[in-house]
């Protein structure tokens, strides 16, 4: 297990460096009430006390009920100033300007509320002068599991290398509220659904792989299929250079 009081201070000091070198004076973040999100809001706040969570329902029920009590309860708790846009009418005039232009398939429009939640989070920024926080795990990059131009867009990320494992220990450490430590992932893209259905595998499976534990055979299949599938995501962008 990683020491998390000297993990803690490491990367306080990562986030108060980005600051410095980019002359911002703040931080925003989307403050989804999961995870990842609680333990960057954390790191973010005790680096720098002008720092704002954004709370951004869009569509999904459990994103006005659960999803953001769970958010509002970390942000209490560690006092992060938060504010809510809600994403759900942006969403649906989206949706009605493309009817006509493209026939869209369910993950097509599933991963517009994640790109939606950026575009909110840039421009947040770009007014206050402020950087925006990632929230990607390690274990969702190597499979892939995030929405490219979506959550997968950050100026900065300070809990990049870590595995899901990893994020809940570290929450235990920092005494997280329970809400967010027991409730199932879930990106809450649309009802009913949590990652680890989604992905047909667990967060436990993909940590056990990534530290060389063995695996079954049905996982390591799942593992290796996402993560070549994904590559795409995690590589730079093909530019022209003739």
């Amino acid at each position: 297990m990683r020491d998390y009081k000297v993990e803690f201070e490491k990367r306080v000091e990562f986030i108060r460096e980005r600051l410095a070198v980019s002359h911002c004076s703040g931080i925003v973040y989307g403050n989804s009430g999961g995870k990842d999100s609680a333990l960057v809001g954390i790191l973010c706040k005790a680096a720098c006390d002008n720092t704002v969570g954004i709370i951004m329902p869009c569509a999904s029920r459990r994103n006005y009920g659960m999803d953001r009590d769970d958010g509002m309860e970390v942000a209490e708790q560690f006092k992060i100033e938060t504010r809510t846009v809600d994403l759900t009418p942006v969403r649906e005039a989206e949706l009605a300007a493309l009817e006509g232009v493209t026939e869209l398939t369910d993950m097509a429009i599933a991963n517009i509320a994640p790109r939606l939640r950026m575009v909110t989070l840039y421009a947040v920024a770009h007014a206050e002068n402020r950087l925006v926080a990632g929230t990607g795990n390690a274990s969702e990059a190597y499979v892939g599991y995030f929405t490219k131009w979506g959550d997968g867009a950050h100026d900065f990320n300070p809990i990049a290398d870590l595995t899901v494992t990893e994020i809940y220990e570290f929450l235990e450490y920092l005494h997280a509220p329970r809400s967010i430590i027991e409730k199932a992932p879930s990106a809450g893209l649309f009802e009913g659904q949590t990652d680890e259905s989604e992905m047909g595998i667990t967060y436990a499976a993909i940590d056990a792989y990534l530290s060389g534990q063995p695996v079954s055979d049905h996982d390591k299949a799942i593992i290796e299929r996402m993560h070549a599938n994904s590559e795409h995501k995690r590589a730079p962008i093909a530019s022209y250079k003739g």
